[in-house]
């Protein structure tokens, strides 16, 4: 098998295990009563600090920053990141909540997926 092949495969198996974890959080947001039915506002949207918490929730960030721009990669078959850290925001926002450490694990989960590749 050649070599652009194999990446080839590679890549389309990280592309279906990110997408699964993606799934996931969506899936875990909802069941935690944490999916929003109302975007932010559109300046709230394009602000670009870390996480954009000075102007949103963390897990609005996840529904309306994060979840969109990895289905976009995925969709147009771009690059993922290679190196995220996303997991310690969700240890240091939900941490204290026992009933959320399944919604902290998928983070580690995808946290370790994108650094393996």
């Amino acid at each position: 098998m050649s070599t652009k092949l194999e990446c080839k495969k590679v890549y389309a198996v990280l592309y279906i295990k990110t997408t699964e974890k993606l799934c996931q959080l969506e899936d875990e947001l909802k069941v935690h009563g944490l999916w929003s039915k109302e975007a932010p506002s559109q300046e709230a949207m394009a602000n670009t600090s870390p996480f954009s918490c000075e102007v949103m929730s963390f897990e609005n960030w996840v529904q309306f920053i994060f979840i969109p721009k990895m289905n976009q990669l995925i969709i147009s078959q771009s690059e993922l990141p290679s190196s995220i850290s996303i997991a310690p925001m969700a240890h240091h926002v939900w941490n204290a909540q026992s009933h959320l450490q399944p919604l902290i694990m998928i983070f580690d989960d995808l946290d370790n997926l994108l650094s393996e590749q």
